[in-house]
């Protein structure tokens, strides 16, 4: 088994990290997105022959995938996905600055064309998901997302619901990197992730014609 550096994860058979952070009920959500909702319809606490769950939920909820189609209207859909997009090696660099991703701080790393890059930021520092939405993230200036769009890479992924700022660039960073063929992972919990090198294996549900879609996201150290 793979040796386990971030000791306060449960590590998952041959060393899997799940950097996914589950969907509940009131759990974090975009405001003027539908929030999470999961009802038990079938109980069998309650004499049913079963148990059965009702979800209802925008499908940029909690741990997710955007699409280019989510910002681009001629963008390709979360089901016309290539798989090599999150499944392969990649890369989580540790943010500093607490406001913004600026190419200041990404340019010593020497991001290279195809990369997956999965950014741990200060909203890292816990657990965000069962808490009030913030309005004041960390997330990519404009130039840091033609930076990127510039290196050509492959994937990008953050520790925040989205990679632009609420009431701030949250269109025009997704503009840049969307129409640059970037596949996006936003809601990662990277709370307990050391920097370095990784093997990424994160899969959207495959839901035809859709802007983006849930995903379980799983990491390994290599």
């Amino acid at each position: 088994m793979t040796q386990n550096k971030n000791k306060s994860y449960k590590s998952l058979e041959d060393g899997w990290l799940d950097i996914t952070v589950p969907l509940t009920n009131g759990m974090a959500h975009w405001p003027t997105d539908p929030k999470v909702q999961i009802k038990r319809i079938n109980d069998m606490k309650d004499g049913d022959q079963d148990n059965l769950t009702h979800v209802s939920m925008c499908a940029h909820s909690g741990t997710h995938m955007d699409a280019p189609c989510h910002f681009r209207k001629s963008g390709k859909a979360i089901d016309k996905m290539p798989l090599s997009a999150s499944v392969g090696k990649a890369r989580v660099i540790e943010i500093v600055d607490k406001e913004v991703i600026t190419v200041e701080e990404i340019r010593p790393h020497r991001i290279r064309k195809d990369e997956r890059i999965l950014f741990k930021t200060s909203n890292s520092k816990t657990r965000w998901d069962n808490k009030p939405f913030m309005k004041k993230f960390v997330h990519l200036s404009i130039e840091a997302a033609k930076f990127l769009s510039e290196r050509k890479v492959q994937t990008i992924g953050i520790d925040y619901l989205s990679i632009g700022g609420y009431e701030g660039n949250v269109v025009e960073v997704h503009d840049v990197i969307l129409k640059a063929g970037i596949w996006v992972i936003e809601g990662l919990n990277l709370s307990k992730i050391v920097p370095g090198n990784y093997e990424l294996n994160c899969l959207p549900i495959k839901i035809a014609g859709a802007d983006g879609a849930p995903a379980r996201a799983l990491i390994r150290r290599i």
